[in-house]
């Protein structure tokens, strides 16, 4: 097969296999000089074979080198995996001391001590990249074909499409001057770091030797305890989606004093029991806080202690129970006046202008909660009499069939004496259901049925452990069965109704014979 397109011009090859086809021998510099390291490994770490490499980091990860990491997992204080590891851990898959980075046979002549010596014979401090192109031997790679090899997409060496702009940037930064790829400048280099869903428990004391962060997201995790003595002070953006987050107290022992961002998204177990730390005593100058799929439930004590945060401009609490609520939107935007966004949407002025004046009247906010269950036309059940075709005697049985809905809905509701309350196990079934506005029809009459399943069972998502069980009324086989079915449940339960939402509810269509 064809190598990477890396040509520029018809019939000649990548100027950067000369490396690999015809490695030159080396000279006598080189032969005497120590091995380079990796940044960041252990001396210990660097095996005489490839094969040995990985085992000797694994086990000799001790014995480290004068102000370096240690790869692995032997800095977190805790059995899983800290942040600066993780970040140590990615860093070693960009090779910046590997071909076409660092330094090696490749381009050798550019950094070897005769090469400096002429740089001084033509009294210059430092030779331009130009000048190193035009004196570069013909079995080693200019800086352009090196970098060329990072940038082209049928590369082998080309990074991953998700990969930040800076990983790339530091990798052709490694292909300019790998000189100055040290962890001193590796610290101050980074001002954002991304650790996405790699397994980290740990907010560890590492993150403090980089001077100059100011973005940390650390989202889909499973850090539970955010150690604020352990975060930058430069630190504007924190984010914590999708973790295991429920005290914030550890956070807020002080916070980092110029978070402008706090992400603390679908963190299932952070309620309003942790609503005190959320004022401007400790984020002065937050702007943006998410609060999403948590378990908030108190609106009006959550919004007292959000008045206080001055400079809020956007807020996320959809996925909470208290956005359950009827008049949630408007009485948060009319309690929090100089807020610009909530949730997924902006606050246009005659949005704000419409919920004047509602925050001043605390009984509006409705506690029970409505929702309105609608069944209107059900398709494509088989027709029963094709599958029997009884003769038409005197003495055969007469067979009916007649079909009805059942749906569950959520504990913790309202009952009325009229309505169905039996708790029953799901059956797993599902049916084409066509909501249609229709006039509301009476509840499921009681008796046993015998019940057989018409469609295919699959696999749904666990419904609540107790559920209310209602049903429409039956009727008999048509092509297209119209039930015109209605019927308003009303709950006090918010988190009882979130989990129900969530979880999706069963819908089954049943044959009464």
């Amino acid at each position: 097969m064809p190598g990477p397109a890396l040509c520029t011009e018809a019939g000649k090859a990548p100027a950067g296999w000369k490396a690999l086809l015809h490695p030159p021998r080396l000279g006598k510099e080189e032969e005497e000089a120590p091995p380079a390291e990796p940044i960041g490994f252990p001396r210990a770490a660097l095996a005489t074979s490839p094969s040995d490499r990985p085992r000797r980091l694994a086990t000799e990860d001790a014995e480290l080198v004068p102000g370096r990491h240690v790869l692995g997992r032997a800095g977190s204080g805790m059995g899983g995996l800290s942040a600066s590891d993780a970040f140590w851990l990615h860093l070693r898959t960009l090779c910046l001391d590997q071909f076409p980075c660092g330094t090696g046979s490749w381009n050798k002549s550019r950094f070897s001590p005769r090469k400096a010596r002429a740089t001084w014979r033509f009294g210059q401090r430092q030779m331009s990249v130009a000048l190193c192109d035009q004196l570069t031997p013909p079995t080693e790679e200019t800086v352009e074909a090196l970098t060329e090899f990072l940038r082209s997409p049928g590369s082998l060496w080309a990074l991953p499409p998700n990969c930040i702009p800076e990983d790339q940037q530091l990798r052709e930064l490694a292909v300019r001057t790998p000189q100055v790829i040290r962890n001193s400048f590796i610290f101050s280099y980074f001002k954002s770091l991304r650790i996405v869903n790699r397994g980290v428990t740990e907010i560890d004391a590492n993150l403090l030797k980089f001077p100059n962060l100011e973005e940390l997201i650390l989202s889909a995790n499973h850090i539970s305890r955010i150690n604020s003595t352990n975060l930058p002070p430069t630190l504007k953006v924190l984010e914590l989606c999708g973790n295991e987050v429920d005290c914030l107290k550890d956070l807020c022992a002080p916070p980092p004093p110029e978070l402008q961002h706090l992400g603390l998204g679908h963190n299932c177990q952070l309620g309003s029991s942790q609503e005190d730390y959320l004022t401007d005593a400790f984020w002065p100058k937050l702007v943006s806080l998410d609060l999403s799929y948590n378990n908030f439930t108190d609106l009006l004590g959550l919004l007292s202690k959000l008045g206080m945060l001055k400079k809020l401009r956007v807020l996320v609490l959809q996925g909470n129970p208290l956005a359950l609520m009827p008049g949630y939107r408007g009485f948060t935007i009319d309690s929090l006046p100089k807020l610009c966004a909530l949730d997924d949407g902006n606050i246009t002025p005659d949005e704000r202008h419409s919920f004047l004046g509602i925050s001043g009247n605390p009984a509006l906010l409705q506690e029970d909660v409505e929702v309105i269950i609608t069944i209107g036309k059900v398709r494509g059940i088989p027709n029963p009499a094709g599958s029997e075709e009884l003769e038409s005697t005197p003495e055969s049985p007469v067979v009916t069939y007649s079909y009805y809905v059942t749906y569950e809905f959520a504990k913790g509701e309202k009952i009325s004496d009229g309505d169905k309350t039996k708790v029953t196990a799901s059956q797993n079934l599902i049916s084409i259901v066509v909501d249609t506005e229709s006039p509301p029809a009476g509840p499921e009459p009681a008796g046993d049925n015998k019940v057989t399943a018409l469609d295919v069972p699959i696999k749904l998502d666990s419904p609540p452990e107790t559920a209310n069980v209602y049903s429409t009324l039956r009727k008999p086989w048509a092509e297209t069965i119209e039930y015109e079915y209605r019927k308003e449940h009303v709950t006090k339960d918010l988190v009882a109704l979130k989990a129900y939402l969530l979880a999706g509810t069963t819908v089954a269509v049943v044959e009464e014979k």
